[in-house]
């Protein structure tokens, strides 16, 4: 990528500094009788999140939320057929540690990149499509100590992939948009959401679940801050 004088890097939160707790939901479908391996139901979900990314980035204006859609795709990558049980799944998802989510721990790598990017003197901070949670979520997961700031969707009233939530990194960070790095999961939202916002972009994909992008490709947190480090 080359530093080019980067002072900056943010990240997501969910999916990204925030690791999904594919334990619990391996857990909650043992507990309905379907005997499935946590890798597995790790890659149906990715998959099922990048299809959903995928189809938002093609129909913008229609059914935003995608919450049933992206619970049938994950019963569909798991071979769960029953609408009883994509229903169960839906209403255990919704209902599991309220309002934060299944995404409530750091990621394995999050806090040693974290410390790397403050060792590189770099501003750190998270921009994160939320419910309002997410700065306790990062506090909970002992993330917040090491960030600059946390802009929540939520509470400025503008989502990725608007550039102008980009916009109000930039103003946190006081840096401009080639000083500043965005390392995010979804390559619709946060990779080409970033990049018309002027920033330059890293996609954490741990899974390979992308593909080949037309952007820095990292599959751990510390690898996504040595890209953006150059």
């Amino acid at each position: 990528m080359g530093r080019r004088n980067v002072r900056a890097v943010v990240f997501d939160a969910g999916h990204t500094l925030l690791e999904m707790d594919y334990a619990r939901l391996t857990a909650f479908l043992a507990s309905r009788g379907h005997d499935l391996k946590e890798a597995a139901v790790t890659d149906a979900e990715r998959r099922a999140r990048m299809r959903l990314d995928t189809e938002r980035a093609a129909q913008a204006s229609r059914e935003r939320t995608g919450e049933g859609r992206y619970v049938r795709y994950l019963a569909e990558y798991l071979g769960i057929a029953d609408d009883a049980e994509r229903s169960a799944i839906a209403e255990w998802r919704r209902s599991f540690n309220v309002p934060i989510g299944l995404c409530h721990q750091a990621d394995g790598e999050a806090s040693k990149a974290l410390q790397r990017a403050r060792e590189a003197r770099l501003v750190v901070g998270v921009i994160s499509n939320s419910n309002g949670s997410v700065k306790r979520a990062l506090e909970i997961a002992g993330l917040a100590p090491h960030l600059d700031f946390v802009i929540d969707s939520s509470v400025v009233g503008i989502s990725k992939p608007d550039p102008r939530i980009f916009a109000l990194g930039l103003q946190a960070a006081g840096t401009a948009p080639d000083e500043t790095v965005y390392v995010g999961d979804s390559y619709f939202v946060d990779v080409v959401g970033s990049r018309q916002a002027g920033l330059r972009a890293v996609l954490f994909d741990p899974g390979r679940t992308w593909g080949k992008r037309d952007c820095a490709v990292a599959t751990g947190l510390c690898a996504a801050v040595e890209h953006a480090l150059g």
